[in-house]
């Protein structure tokens, strides 16, 4: 399966600036032959987003959702009398254009998102989806973007079954416009070609550099670190105790044969977890000079990166239960991986504080989904922190 085409299609964000998620929808083009269609596909695809918003976790859960769900929440999305099944919904989600889902939900999210600090931060990392691999069946993976501030997900494609996470992300990198971003991905990335197209694309990179780039990191651990002024974080949450360390230098011009590397650092942890003391380090390259990018930005953003796991990873396998389910058909892994994505970003820009903690309220009065279907990137939906 290809994970992105040789040459990608590009959606306009202008066209879905007044643009709701229900509306969002109808811009994906149905599979279908039209004679003997039912239901439309925009119905199908809103019915299976609104079941997620309130806590439905597989395919059968979600045709119950959509056979039982009444009231003012079921005229919006046009339930009538007669309402799709999971078949239906199963079929039909398995035959639709994971890229093109996948770019719009981007591009409107990306309309709604701000920046962090007046940075635009993108963090990209990949996961499988393992439960798709019951059966013997091919389980994809998917590369995401995380922007950090809102924590939304802002770009995701799949990686080719015959490849890896490298050119992947680098055609995924082509769908966006990352003039004055900053991307952070793990050592995997750390490649001469990435750093090359980040920068042609006007975009700057901050690289973790480890055992795979051996000579790279060699000479990182060469530089005169005892000598340079360091920074001390200290975290005492989540029951452990975690100092962070860090030390910028600006290297010489060519010190690293590496494009467009301006700051190098060397990075700490030290982990005391019930009573047992860890250490790691760990050296960076980022592009940013340092007018830009302080020693205290440079741990910020990093460590913001790592969270990807705890922030979207996590989320999806334990609140969605993605590992557990066996959707296999077609494209129907990464079609539901993609919705989870969108449910993802409509709660943390709704300003929930805990992702559960909106599912449960979405299931008790299912009519406060209206409101947030009926959300435009210019519209701002009222806060529920006080839920919890």
């Amino acid at each position: 399966m290809q994970s992105c085409p040789a040459q990608p299609v590009l959606v306009d964000p202008t066209r879905l600036t007044n643009h709701n998620v229900l509306s969002l929808l109808t811009q994906i083009p149905d599979p279908r032959y039209r004679r003997g269609i039912r239901y439309p596909l925009a119905l199908l695809i809103s019915v299976t987003l609104a079941a997620i918003l309130s806590g439905a976790t597989n395919l059968r859960a979600i045709g119950q959702w959509a056979q039982t769900i009444q009231g003012p929440i079921a005229t919006l999305l046009g339930l009538g009398a007669r309402r799709p099944d999971e078949s239906t919904i199963r079929r039909v989600l398995a035959r639709l254009d994971t890229q093109l889902l996948d770019q719009l939900i981007g591009s409107w999210t990306r309309l709604r998102s701000g920046d962090l600090d007046g940075r635009t931060v993108i963090s990209f990392d990949g996961k499988t989806v393992r439960g798709a691999k019951a059966g013997g069946h091919h389980a994809p993976h998917l590369v995401a973007g995380l922007l950090h501030g809102d924590d939304t997900v802002i770009a995701q494609a799949e990686v080719d079954s015959k490849s890896n996470e490298i050119p992947c992300l680098k055609e995924l990198l082509k769908c966006l416009v990352i003039v004055g971003c900053l991307i952070i991905a793990d050592a995997m990335h750390t490649q001469f070609a990435t750093a090359i197209q980040i920068l042609a694309q006007q975009g700057h990179y901050l690289f973790t550099v480890k055992a795979n780039q051996p000579t790279m990191m060699g000479l990182c651990a060469d530089l005169p670190w005892n000598t340079c002024p360091r920074r001390i974080f200290n975290d005492g949450s989540h029951g452990r105790r975690v100092t962070r360390t860090i030390t910028v230098v600006s290297p010489p011009a060519g010190y690293l044969d590496f494009p467009g590397v301006h700051q190098i650092a060397r990075l700490t942890r030290t982990r005391t977890v019930n009573g047992k003391k860890t250490k790691e380090t760990v050296y960076l390259i980022c592009s940013l000079p340092a007018h830009q990018a302080t020693p205290d930005q440079i741990a910020s953003w990093i460590q913001h990166h790592w969270a990807i796991e705890n922030r979207l990873h996590y989320v999806r396998d334990t609140t969605f239960g993605e590992d557990g389910s066996t959707c296999r058909a077609g494209n129907l892994p990464h079609v539901m991986a993609s919705l989870r994505n969108l449910t993802i970003n409509l709660i943390r820009l709704a300003g929930y504080r805990y992702i559960t903690d909106a599912l449960r309220h979405h299931a008790c009065r299912p009519d406060s989904l209206i409101l947030l279907l009926q959300t435009t990137p210019h519209t701002n939906t009222p806060c529920r922190n006080h839920i919890q």
